[in-house]
């Protein structure tokens, strides 16, 4: 760890934690105003759920080299060169003509969901191993972003038109970039320079991919549903794109701030048990909301408990990522980051083709269900029942 005051390590997390908030809302800003661009551009279903799940794919895929970078060149220089590349598609966003030329932006907006990683590998090194479940959990409320897209976007949108919530953005970027050049410090590297061949040892580490597993089901959940429920609202139950931006944003908000409680739990208590009860609650609940969209009622209380779990276990299983390789948290948590990344990517893909299929949503809820029974199994078999060097 590095020698910095205690002054230094939470302006280094207070700081990263604003800027992933806002690198996020850039993540997601195109959820919220997706059916004003599907009706504009004539879009069908599964076009306007490519255009959703877009951005998710370039950040999560770039996750891993931006989370090695971050532990070779250090973390704030790695943080604010993101940042800065973001606002090209932010520019370039209200001059889209086409469908090409926007989704083209989409991809590269993605740039802005790799400072997870970063901000991982950044944060960490400021802070004791007895602390880094409740640290890493603060940090990871960056995710709060995704509320803040939905909770802000509409109303600019609603107020000042399309392309000022581009350059808000524009402005929002512009002015933490200048907050972290001047107030953060940076992390201190390892002398010991690792290679990318050493960076990606990790990959060799059979935790590092069932803690990717387990990632794909929580934070996939919750990336998928925060960025995919402000359209899925406004076609099932015909709610205003204000409400369903806020429907949206409750859900996101939910999931963001139990993260932390999660890295808390994980900090006192067993993380893999703990695991094995949120997969269950997981499964059963995915099971219900598959039988129950045509219930609001039910449907909204389903899905916010659903944000609450799948919120606690993200905390968890980033407690568990200093376990599997200490000196090399940047690598991990890129492997584990862009597959939770992905976990958001390919279901608001799904959902758009089982609803342009079937006509309704339920299948996809239910493959969530097999899914989370199938962690719950190998969290239970690798961990609890014959536990790891890890756990």
């Amino acid at each position: 760890m590095q020698q910095t005051s205690k002054k230094d390590a939470y302006i280094a997390l207070t700081i990263a934690t604003i800027a992933m908030a806002i690198s996020f809302m850039v993540w997601a800003s195109l959820s919220p105003v997706s059916n004003q661009i599907a009706k504009e551009f004539g879009l069908t279903a599964s076009q306007k759920s490519l255009l959703i799940a877009t951005p998710v794919l370039l950040g999560s895929i770039m996750r891993i080299p931006m989370g090695i970078l971050s532990d070779r060149f250090g973390g704030k220089k790695i943080y604010i060169i993101t940042m800065l590349f973001t606002l090209i598609p932010l520019a370039l966003i209200p001059f889209a003509n086409t469908y090409l030329f926007l989704m083209l932006c989409a991809f590269f907006i993605g740039m802005a969901g790799t400072t997870f990683a970063i901000a991982i590998s950044y944060v960490s090194t400021f802070f004791p191993a007895e602390k880094q479940g409740l640290i890493l959990g603060i940090a990871g409320m960056g995710n709060i972003g995704n509320a803040l897209a939905g909770l802000i976007i509409p109303r600019i949108n609603a107020n000042w038109g399309f392309d000022w919530v581009y350059y808000t953005l524009i402005i929002a970027i512009t002015v933490i970039v200048i907050i972290f050049a001047i107030f953060a410090k940076e992390m201190t590297l390892s002398a010991e320079k690792k290679t990318l061949k050493q960076s990606l040892s990790v990959a060799k580490d059979k935790n590092t991919w069932y803690l990717s597993l387990f990632y794909f089901l929580t934070f996939g959940s919750f990336v998928a549903l925060s960025n995919y429920l402000p359209a899925f609202m406004g076609d099932q139950f015909s709610i205003s794109a204000v409400n369903a931006g806020l429907f949206s944003a409750g859900f996101a908000a939910t999931a963001t701030f139990m993260r932390p409680v999660g890295g808390i739990l994980a900090d006192k208590l067993n993380p893999t048990k703990l695991l094995t009860t949120g997969f269950a609650l997981v499964a059963v609940m995915a099971c219900i909301i598959a039988f129950s969209l045509t219930q609001y009622g039910l449907f909204t209380t389903m899905i916010f408990l659903t944000a609450l779990t799948v919120g606690l276990g993200n905390g968890i299983i980033f407690k568990m990522v200093p376990m599997v390789s200490k000196g090399n948290t940047g690598a991990v948590t890129g492997f584990v980051g862009a597959a939770g990344g992905l976990g958001g990517f390919f279901p608001p893909l799904l959902l758009g083709i089982i609803k342009q299929t079937t006509g309704t949503y339920t299948l996809g809820f239910i493959l969530l269900s097999v899914f989370a029974v199938i962690c719950l199994v190998t969290v239970w078999a690798v961990y609890v029942r014959k536990p790891a060097a890890t756990a």
